[in-house]
This record gives structure tokens, sequence and C-alpha cells, in this order.
């Protein structure tokens, strides 16, 4: 890896972005071995490299962004799940109460700052009150063992703003600071020889001849790129194993991989989710309150964060999935949120939070999920695809990883080091 080396650490140390010296050799593109390489470095990335490296790996983190965790890792409620939702014997199941358990147990560890403040799951009108009954028996098939089933005149004693029939009280759900603990994943995984390339994008791949090869080159030669040309890699790494952790472009990277059958890349799906905050200082709630779920998500919620700070969201918008793969790999996304929104906002919200204020609701920021199912369609487990799955040696494609990917982060990357080591 001594080739990637110099040219990831081109002024910037183990941290910098790919250099084109590379272009000086005269034998075309360089190509270099290397033993693990992750692609992306969110939280999931971060929590591999780091898994990794404690396995004793020599670990590449390529990443096309100028820093770490800059697209849905940053770009969430950063909440604590519990595992509450999601289909019995699923990994999101699975691997969201293993993660919460190592989490939690992280965070104390390394002082990253975390609490766990509890959650409200509020049933607002008599449809509804079933519903609970249904999270707390999936909830304890998923090993969720701590939920207590309350009247609506006991939530409203703990929170008095708050309006509901019924409630489902989750004392295991909690909020993390994300950068924070993306940090400490970070120094974790470069203490242990990680070596981390910012503005490098990976741009496809292909089972060549001698192995997995990775086709690598600089963002910066993306920026003009034509809509639908062939882009020319100013390196090919030769990896041992291969981690997919890409994100929102995961999939349009994986249809890129020759020699992958494309039998086994899922379509994607995108949703954005818009927050607003409450403009008033003082916060109405001392636990996270969340509605039933609804299509695509878990319903407009109020979460505080670590600064007191209220947070409604996020909603659900469909966007049309069909974005081109460069502007994937450069997370061009449109993250902006529209003021009007909050007229949808005000009466959800309004349902188990009366008093809230016209006026009241001011544009935080929005996030993509990475969705393997589209509006309407039962929503999708998390996709962890090995060898066994494509019959790739070394390649393991991590799709949809939406929520609860923060929380499962760390059961995440125990689970692929267990499979592939």
């Amino acid at each position: 890896m001594l080739l990637l080396r110099r040219l990831a650490g081109a002024g910037h140390g183990h941290r910098g972005g790919l250099a084109v010296a590379a272009r000086c050799l005269a034998s075309g593109v360089p190509r270099e071995a290397a033993d693990a390489v992750v692609v992306g470095a969110g939280v999931v990335g971060l929590a591999v490299a780091r898994a990794l490296a404690m396995a004793g790996r020599e670990v590449v983190v390529v990443e096309s962004a100028p820093s770490f965790g800059t697209g849905t890792s940053s770009r969430n409620s950063e909440v604590i799940h519990a595992g509450i939702y999601y289909p019995p014997r699923s990994l999101k199941a699975s691997l969201c109460v293993r993660g919460k358990e190592m989490l939690y147990k992280y965070c104390a560890e390394r002082g990253v700052a975390h609490k766990q403040l509890g959650k409200l799951i509020v049933a607002t009108g008599a449809a509804e009150t079933g519903k609970l009954d249904m999270l707390l028996r999936n909830a304890k098939e998923n090993g969720v063992n701590d939920l207590q089933l309350m009247e609506g005149s006991q939530a409203m004693e703990m929170e008095p703003e708050l309006r509901c029939l019924k409630a489902l009280l989750s004392p295991s759900t909690g909020i993390v600071d994300s950068h924070s603990f993306m940090l400490s994943l970070l120094a974790d995984a470069e203490n242990l020889g990680t070596t981390i390339s910012y503005n490098t994008a990976v741009v496809g791949g292909r089972v060549g001849y001698e192995g997995f090869e990775l086709h690598i080159c600089e963002s910066k030669e993306l920026q003009n790129h034509p809509v639908g040309s062939h882009v020319t890699p100013q390196l090919v790494l030769l990896p041992k194993l291969l981690i997919n952790s890409a994100g929102l472009s995961a999939v349009p990277l994986a249809k890129r991989f020759h020699g992958l059958d494309q039998a086994f890349v899922p379509d994607p799906h995108y949703a954005r989710g818009c927050y607003f905050t409450l403009s008033q200082t003082k916060s109405p709630f001392s636990h996270l309150i969340y509605p039933l779920p609804e299509d695509g998500g878990i319903g407009v919620h109020v979460t505080i964060d670590l600064n007191g700070l209220v947070k409604f969201g996020p909603d659900v918008e469909w966007l049309d999935g069909g974005e081109e793969p460069v502007s994937c790999f450069l997370n061009r996304f449109d993250y902006s949120v529209n003021p009007t929104r909050c007229s949808v906002f005000y009466p959800v919200v309004r349902k188990y939070f009366p008093n809230l204020k016209d006026g009241s609701l001011e544009p935080g920021y929005s996030g993509i999920r990475p969705k393997l199912s589209g509006p309407g369609q039962t929503p999708s487990d998390f996709v962890i695809q090995g060898q066994d799955t494509h019959g790739i040696p070394g390649l393991v494609n991590l799709f949809g990883i939406e929520s609860p990917g923060l929380t499962s982060s760390l059961a995440i990357a125990e689970h692929i080091v267990s499979r592939c080591l």
C-alpha cells in the first residue's frame, strides 16, 4: 500500500486526498495491492474500519467528501433506538438490540456525550391504541423487555404538555452526539494504523485476473465530468477484502462492479426527511415523543439534542430514485428545507402537542434515507451481502443501511468481522 499512502498523504499526512502524481507513471493507471478497503467514512464505515483494524487487518478508508460523516450519518435524529419496530429475526432487530448495548458501553468508556432520556410512543386516537399492543408484542420478540404500557393519564403526568390516550414508555431509548462518536471511532481506527483518504472517489470496479479491482480517482476530477461518460480511474486498488459502505451511493456503486451479477443489486429508493426546530428556548418535554409509525418512517417525532434544542421530524418525501451515479458519489442530493413544509408539521404535531403555537417552527435541516423499498411497500431489512450470496471472494456490500444504522453501527461491524475473518 505504499503508493496509496504516498498519494493519500500528499500534504495532509494519512488524511489527505488522492494526489495525481501517479499520472507521471508511463505504464498507464497504477495498480496497488491492499489488504482491507472500506468505501465510505460514515458511522458504519468507520465502525467497520475500527473493527477490522482491531482484528489485525491493514485498513484503508476511501471517502469522496472532504471529511467523515457528511451524509446520512450527520443528518438524522441522533437517537439510540431500542429495537421496537423491526420484524423479529430481522437484521435490523438483532443488530439494533445488540448495537444499543454496545453503543451505550462504548460511549460510557470513551466519554462520548450521550443521554438515556427514554421515549414515549403515543396513541392519540382510539383506532391507534391496539397498535401499541402490537408494538409491545413485537418488541418482546426482539428481546426488548423493558417497555411499559400506560394509560394516557400516566403519560401526561410525566409530560404535562402531551396529549394521548395510551402510551408505551421505552426507558432504554436515548440520544448521542453522533459527530463525537464518529470522531472517536476514527481516532481508534487511525491509532491502529488505518489510513483514510478524503476527497477520493470510488467510481467502479470489476472482477479481474488478479481478483477484485477497485477503480479510484480524485473527487475533484468528477466535479465537471459529463453525465453518463466513462470515468477513467487514476488508481486501481486490488483489495483482499472490500467493504462497500458507501451509504447513499452503495447501490449505484455496486451497479458499476463489472462481474457482479446485477441480480444481487437491489433498486435504490431515496426518502428525504426534513426537521424543524422549536423557536422557544425551553423544551416542553423531557422525553422523546413518537407517534405511531407511518409509511416510510416512524413518524414526525420530538427529539431533544444534548444542548436542549427541540427538533420535530423527519417527515417523508419520496425522491424519484433516478439520481445519476456520479452525482450520488459526490453527494449532490438536495438537502434544502422548504419553509412551507411546516404547514404539514403543525397539524401532525398538534395531535400529541396541542399547545404548539403558530410560527414557532423554524427550518432546521434534512437528511436522505437510502431505502430498498418504495412508497407503500413493506419496509426492507438491512442487506449485508457477502461471497455466500454473490460468489465474489472478499466483497461485502452494505445496502439499505438507514435507521437504525447509527444505533447498530458497532454491531454491524462486529457482524462483518465475524463473517469475514
